[in-house]
């Protein structure tokens, strides 16, 4: 073999294949640094594992794409990720045929989830948004007080709004089009986390994070419910796949600041996980002037604006919800109203419950990832630490920490040996079941019930004389949004006093503090409604109001195994014989 000549060897240098680079600063824009010691082992490990065009990557392959690679020697490069390479298709960043399973798994994840979970993901979003398209409906008192924004609701409006002037504002589509829309945002933040990992370590990492992200039963119990907990995890989701960790190709701190800054529009406390973040990105950021002045600043006034201008045309005045936000749910803490908890109750249950059977794999994980990932961990702690503080504590709020704790959860499934197979079918079981039985069974009532009220508009004579109360914990039920007719609908309301009277009692607890003569004195001279709805613990107590005013049974429906206090096993529907 002869040695190269001196002419041969001066070309060879001008030729030189170089890893692609985006250039970017503090400014908007993708940014990226100079490639660790890690990055051309990663880019071999992703080359070779995506030859296959599956779904994933094959770890180790000795097929003809090897040879491929030592006949072109730039194919390394020109395959990197996002240029798409010998991966097939592909559709936003990824392998179409990734993004479709993920898109067919959540929509099937919508349509297997048939229960309620909380008042919110229907008074917050779907109720107003009927209300702003169709001009009737109700308002819970948040919104008379300016404390909710109108962003995430004009999504849904806009839905509504197509639909109604395509003349097919079908009930059944009003209920399923915003969540089929919430799960296919869910499906390309699946995406995007495994995208994200596979950027920052290899296909063979990625993929098991993306199998404990699919598999947890919070995530399918929560992901296509139209919450704005849901859709907060989403941006954040979008928001941490642009920035600026150690090894990412995929830097752009115009882009996440954008992403956290809607975030923060919808739901103010979104803010909470970004903030060691944010500050971990502004500390090594040498460029901090420009950082803010050419990204914090006009970032925060654009979105913001836009907020401002939103909710202005819905309210009809000038207001900063997201200050009221805070200044009643932090400041204030009158989230108490609706129940507390001890302090610790976010790492004695909330964190163990919604990680379910993924919990040994988080310990695992956190144990054995690498260094650069004890910013998600901090992430994690900081937050569970934050909402701790509140009294007020729900499984939805710290719903957003999911996804990062998702990531040590996949490492650790990549550094078990001898028991993966085993782990990985731990896992599948041991979350296919809570998260049927949740989505399926638990608490289904409330949704099944509604369909009795639809039935009450099918026939406009019965709307002529027809009318409902439900007399159940008020926001037990969706209202107009699921039935969508003009129907005269009452519940008992559970406003929170604001005034700071101390023996003020809500409507729904004086109720429950004695139904019968409730009943009887709210009804003494007035006109009676025509269907009663409430769960089966009461139905012993007003008996005598029932057989009194001539009310008979019509309908059973299951609500859950598992009742407690005022809420019941089944929900019954009487209805008023017409004399």
């Amino acid at each position: 073999m002869r040695s190269p000549s001196p002419q041969e060897l001066r070309q060879g240098q001008g030729r030189s294949p170089a890893p692609g680079r985006h250039a970017g600063s503090a400014q908007c824009g993708s940014e990226s640094g100079p490639p660790g010691p890690e990055a051309p082992r990663r880019a071999e490990s992703d080359m070779r594992a995506v030859g296959g065009g599956g779904f994933f990557p094959r770890g180790r392959t000795r097929s003809a794409d090897t040879v491929r690679l030592r006949k072109r020697k730039s194919a390394l490069y020109s395959a990197a990720p996002g240029a798409g390479g010998e991966r097939g298709p592909d559709l936003i960043g990824e392998n179409i045929y990734l993004v479709l399973f993920t898109i067919t798994l959540r929509v099937l994840n919508c349509f297997l989830v048939q229960t309620s979970f909380v008042p919110d993901e229907y008074w917050q979003s779907l109720e107003v948004a009927h209300h702003m398209v169709f001009n009737y409906g109700y308002l819970t008192w948040e919104w008379a007080e300016g404390l909710r924004g109108y962003s995430y609701p004009l999504l849904f409006a806009t839905i509504y709004r197509v639909l109604q002037l395509l003349a097919k504002d079908d009930v059944q589509l009003l209920i399923w089009i915003p969540r089929l829309v919430q799960a296919l945002l869910s499906a390309l933040a699946d995406v995007k986390l495994y995208s994200l990992v596979r950027h920052l370590e290899n296909a063979e990492t990625a993929k098991w994070v993306y199998l404990c992200q699919l598999c947890s039963w919070f995530t399918w119990y929560c992901c296509t419910r139209t919450l704005t907990n849901t859709m907060e995890t989403v941006l954040t989701i979008f928001a941490l796949f642009y920035y600026p960790m150690e090894g990412s190709k995929t830097k752009s701190s115009c882009k996440y600041l954008t992403l956290v800054t809607l975030a923060f529009i919808i739901r103010p406390t979104a803010v909470i996980p970004w903030i060691p973040l944010v500050l971990r990105h502004f500390w090594q950021e040498q460029k901090k002037a420009d950082l803010v002045l050419y990204s914090y600043i006009p970032i925060g006034l654009v979105t913001l604006g836009i907020s401002l201008i939103i909710d202005r045309i819905f309210f009809g005045e000038w207001i900063l919800v997201q200050l009221k936000f805070l200044k009643f749910n932090v400041l204030r803490n009158l989230g108490t109203f609706y129940g507390s908890h001890p302090w610790h109750w976010y790492l004695t249950q909330g964190l163990p419950v919604i990680l379910g059977t993924h919990l040994p794999f988080f310990i695992h994980g956190c144990i054995q990832a690498p260094k650069r990932y004890r910013i998600f961990l901090v992430v994690v702690v900081w937050t569970v630490l934050v909402y701790s503080t509140l009294s007020h504590k729900e499984f939805r709020f710290i719903y957003p920490v999911l996804p990062f704790c998702m990531v040590f959860c996949g490492y650790s499934l990549k550094q078990l040996k001898t028991w993966k197979k085993s782990a990985i079918t731990f896992l599948l079981l041991s979350n296919l079941l809570p998260a049927l039985y949740t989505g399926l069974i638990h608490q289904r009532g409330s949704l099944d019930v509604m369909m009795h009220m639809q039935q009450l508009c099918n026939n406009s004579s019965n709307q002529s004389w027809a009318s409902v109360f439900v007399m159940m914990p008020c926001h037990s039920t969706p209202f107009y949004s699921h039935v969508h007719c003009p129907l005269p609908m009452r519940f008992l309301q559970c406003p929170p006093d604001l005034t700071g009277n101390e023996s003020y009692i809500d409507e729904a607890d004086i109720f429950y503090s004695n139904p019968l003569k409730w009943l009887n004195e709210e009804f003494y001279n007035g006109t009676l409604p025509t269907h009663l709805v409430f769960f089966s613990v009461l139905e012993q107590e007003i008996s005598s109001f029932l057989a009194l005013n001539g009310y008979e049974k019509t309908a059973t429906v299951f609500h859950t195994h598992m009742p407690q206090g005022r809420i019941g096993s089944h929900i019954y529907v009487y209805t008023r014989r017409v004399k």
